[in-house]
């Protein structure tokens, strides 16, 4: 097949340019590598001959395609030696200034209907061509690193792009073997602005003391099957990368509280506690291998207590079954005996406000998260409040571990680590939909390839119901009278009738 682009230019040597000239060159083009560092220019040469080579040897590539890659792969010396270029793929430093000096000189070196593109990942694509004599050639074309493995690339129209350009791109991100999005030119596009709700509100988690870094991974993973934990995740991208993300995204909407960037990264920033790289971050490492704390031991009760369960809990019929299979010896009267364990299960709404509207004792009363379905998640989570006394915190936990599965203790909120964290993916998720940047269809694929979500954000709201992420986001704004919970319109609209329609609305 012949590619779109028969020449493409790549300017940028680093990690991302390698990655774009690799599949550049496999999918046909004749690729110019060109960087202000002849060094880097060399090196890059070298690892991508190399990685081709690799490929030969795995099989994935038989040695007529390596050679005919080889072949395609040039390096120049001048930003001059792109005058023949069908397409530009810059790939350099983050920075406006930078950036629109490069297109502006570009404009002057290439043909009239050559193509510009970006790589940028958080810098408006209308700034960037703001300037220039043909703004109209220039889009975003934002690949992940790294760039032959992770298979998505938002494609960016700024204000003035022509959208035939942005066809022409999507096209040969599919011949690059690719899968395209198309967003519009708004901060973080789809894949960041998407990602803000994973991490940022953990980080509030831990700030609110409610539960550790370990034990927010773990539910995480066990409950909602996340692959990796928020500071797992921060570790690996490292937070010289990921705080000023969080920064930017923030700053640019404008300070929206839903983004609102925490403290703990900052001053770990400063710290240089930045992640794996550096050999500490929110874990220590070891040979590369994070040092995990051991989880705390299930305590030894003689005797557990009676159990009695609200009125008002999340799946009370499943809770109930869930209580007979493990032995439990349960109470069916309408109050609690004074002896007895009580338990709640709330969506969005801390553990003591439900004792005291309920008119429980808190001292007996302990939450447990029923959001996700038991059968479907290999940990419980249990929360005490502020009142709960050792003894019942210690009974509710045996109890439910008897069976063996983890379960994990944490300390009264509003919403469980799994509601607050899945509720804010989805609202966010919604709001991106409200604001029209993409279609729900190109931010579920954007997620998922990009980001690796076990599902996309609005299929994720699906599964456990649009009807509770409008509970958990009305009740936690109740508690915390805070903005940054409040449910996006697209998500009230939506919520009866379900997420995941992927089509655009009329």
């Amino acid at each position: 097949m012949t590619p779109i682009y028969e020449t493409v230019g790549v300017v940028g040597a680093g990690a991302m340019g390698r990655g774009i000239a690799q599949i550049a060159a496999q999918a046909g083009s004749t690729v110019k590598l060109y960087d202000t560092q002849p060094q880097a220019v060399a090196k890059a040469r070298q690892e991508l001959l190399a990685q081709w080579d690799r490929l030969l040897e795995k099989g994935r590539m038989d040695a007529p395609a390596v050679q005919a890659c080889k072949d395609r792969l040039r390096t120049v010396g001048g930003l001059h030696d792109l005058a023949d270029c069908a397409l530009v793929i810059e790939a350099v430093v983050e920075r406006l200034d930078v950036k629109k000096s490069l297109f502006a000189e570009l404009e002057s070196v290439v043909a009239a209907g050559a193509v510009l593109a970006t790589n940028t990942s958080s810098l408006s694509v209308t700034a960037i061509a703001a300037g220039l004599k043909q703004p109209q050639r220039v889009a975003g074309y934002h690949f992940f690193n790294p760039v032959p493995l992770m298979k998505v690339v938002e494609v960016v129209a700024g204000l003035k792009t022509d959208p035939a350009i942005c066809t022409g791109l999507a096209d040969y991100a599919r011949q690059m073997g690719h899968t395209p999005v198309q967003a519009q030119d708004t901060p973080g596009f789809i894949v960041n602005h998407a990602g803000r709700g994973y991490g940022t509100e953990a980080l509030r988690i831990v700030g609110e003391g409610i539960a550790d870094f370990a034990t927010i991974d773990r539910i995480l993973k066990d409950q909602a099957g996340f692959k990796l934990g928020p500071f797992e995740l921060m570790d690996l991208t490292a937070l010289d990368v990921s705080h000023p993300v969080m920064e930017s995204i923030y700053r640019q909407y404008y300070d929206e509280p839903r983004f609102r960037p925490s403290v703990i990264t900052a001053q770990r920033l400063a710290a240089g506690v930045v992640g794996r790289k550096a050999g500490e971050g929110f874990y220590r490492y070891q040979d590369g291998k994070a040092q995990v704390p051991a989880e705390p031991a299930v305590p030894q009760v003689a005797q557990l207590p009676p159990v009695w369960v609200s009125t008002r809990a999340a799946r009370r019929s499943e809770l109930y079954q869930l209580l007979k299979d493990l032995g439990a010896t349960i109470e069916t009267g309408q109050s609690p005996s004074l002896h007895a364990l009580t338990l709640v299960a709330p969506l969005g709404f801390d553990v003591t406000t439900v004792a005291v509207v309920e008119r429980l004792d808190p001292a007996r009363t302990v939450g447990i998260d029923m959001l996700v379905e038991d059968a479907a998640t290999r940990r419980r989570v249990l929360a005490t409040n502020p009142a709960t006394r050792a003894d019942m915190r210690d009974a509710a936990h045996a109890l439910f571990a008897r069976d063996g599965k983890a379960v994990s203790v944490i300390r009264d909120s509003g919403g469980f680590v799994t509601q607050r964290v899945v509720a804010t993916i989805v609202n966010i998720a919604a709001d991106i939909c409200q604001q029209r940047i993409c279609s729900p269809k190109d931010l579920e694929t954007a997620v998922t390839l990009g980001l690796g979500y076990p599902l996309g954000p609005l299929a994720m709201g699906d599964r456990w119901g649009p009807a509770n992420m409008l509970e958990v986001l009305f009740n936690m704004q109740t508690v915390y009278g805070d903005p940054r919970y409040r449910p996006s319109p697209w998500l009230r609209r939506r919520g009866a009738i379900g997420l995941s329609l992927l089509h655009d609305e009329p």
